[in-house]
């Protein structure tokens, strides 16, 4: 189906809905995403649909069956690099965007290089730890980049509790900042989903110009 539709007829139906100017900042957009599970391949699949130009997805895991309840995931891919299996269904739904997987863990040391030419990178990791290092690398060493965080979606708390908000010049911050999935002990697909929408919404604002939530 992909080879009948030309790359005219898919922007021409996203300027449709879109807007010309609005969907030419959202082409020009590089955006990095780190952590390929609820949250990244979520937001993945969400700025494909919005037309994000230049997409960087990293993750050094493969898909699981656990992750099958919240990750943009199938029975096929389970065993597959998740960077692998997400870029191929991202080719399904736009195959005229740039997608550049890396299946590999993500370190202060090659952080720099890998999203270098990223105007807003996403966090999306579950290990607290993983957060806090690309958090302080991304803002000491990579100043041209905006940075999403997402904290707080584990339960079945209300969907409204979930807010995106600014801490810093380029840091913003979405999820309810208390719902822990280590004390909750479990992480439900619709706010997860509602997680990653603000993440992406947050991350089409900044694509359009915008610098608050």
């Amino acid at each position: 189906m992909t080879k009948q539709i030309t790359r005219q007829q898919l922007s021409a139906a996203l300027v449709e809905r879109h807007g010309q100017e609005r969907q030419q900042h959202l082409y020009t957009a590089s955006v990095g995403i780190a952590g390929l599970g609820g949250l990244g391949s979520n937001i993945a699949v969400q700025l494909t649909r919005l037309g994000i130009g230049y997409l960087i997805l990293a993750d050094c895991d493969r898909v699981e069956i656990s992750n099958l309840n919240r990750q943009s995931y199938r029975l096929c891919d389970i065993g597959r690099p998740k960077p692998e299996a997400l870029t191929e269904q991202l080719l399904q739904i736009n195959p005229y965007l740039c997608y550049e997987p890396h299946f590999l863990k993500l370190t202060p040391q090659n952080i720099p290089e890998i999203f270098a030419g990223c105007n807003i990178i996403c966090e999306a990791f579950d290990d607290p730890e993983q957060k806090a290092m690309l958090t302080e690398t991304v803002l000491q060493r990579l100043p041209q980049a905006k940075l999403i965080v997402c904290s707080g979606m584990a339960g079945a708390g209300s969907a409204n509790a979930i807010t995106t908000s600014r801490r810093l010049n380029r840091f913003y911050l979405c999820g309810d900042g208390t719902a822990d999935i280590a004390a909750d002990g479990s992480l439900l697909a619709p706010r997860v989903s509602v997680c990653a929408a603000h993440a992406a919404t947050m991350v089409m604002r900044l694509a359009l110009g915008f610098t608050t939530p």
